[in-house]
């Protein structure tokens, strides 16, 4: 599982991103884009991918990585459960 405050960090890692407030839920920007936002009460980030990351992502695990639903997620726009992702260490195991 990712808590809330390692997505945080992963996202505040990124070259010039930066953390702004979006409609009362933390967002993540580089160069005053949106690339993440966090929803704290569902425990769950929205992360803009390509279609193709996205389609990538959705296959490999449909559980844990979905479009968002409508347009926004003909765009890209993906729904990440973070209670579902699985941490791993610098390693890559486990």
């Amino acid at each position: 599982m990712i808590d809330l405050k390692e997505a945080r960090k992963l996202a505040l890692s990124l070259p010039e991103s930066s953390e702004e407030d979006y409609w009362g839920r933390p967002s993540f920007r580089v160069k005053k884009k949106i690339f993440l936002t966090l929803w704290p009460a569902e425990k769950r980030a929205v992360v803009k991918l390509s279609t193709v990351d996205q389609s990538v992502f959705c296959d490999y695990n449909a559980a844990v990585f979905y479009p968002v639903p409508g347009a926004w997620g003909k765009q890209g726009w993906t729904n990440i459960e973070l209670q579902k992702v699985r941490k791993t260490c610098s390693h890559g195991k486990a």
